[in-house]
């Protein structure tokens, strides 16, 4: 069997070359997994943030993976702030 080359043939673009569902990426999500992470982070499960990479120097790693500790703390030592007293005016 011969070997095909593409230097002759050129693409007409009818079709698409990547899933559609790979493509749509709603706001939602990306609220609702901050969501969740946050909700993560407060059980003391180990979550870990996607964040920009803080040394540009580093061009080959745009974004880089850091545990959300660093980022937000302990979970432990945030205030948590309830309503007291009585309603009204």
């Amino acid at each position: 069997m011969a070997k095909k080359t593409r230097s002759t043939q050129t693409s007409k673009g009818e079709r698409r070359n990547v899933s559609k569902f790979n493509c749509t990426s709603e706001t939602v999500d990306v609220i609702e997994r901050q969501i969740r992470q946050r909700a993560s982070w407060k059980r003391g499960r180990n979550v870990v943030l996607t964040i920009e990479n803080p040394n540009k120097n580093e061009t080959n790693k745009r974004f880089i993976k850091v545990n959300a500790k660093d980022v937000w703390g302990e979970h432990r030592h945030q205030k948590i702030y309830t309503m007291t007293g009585t309603a009204g005016g």
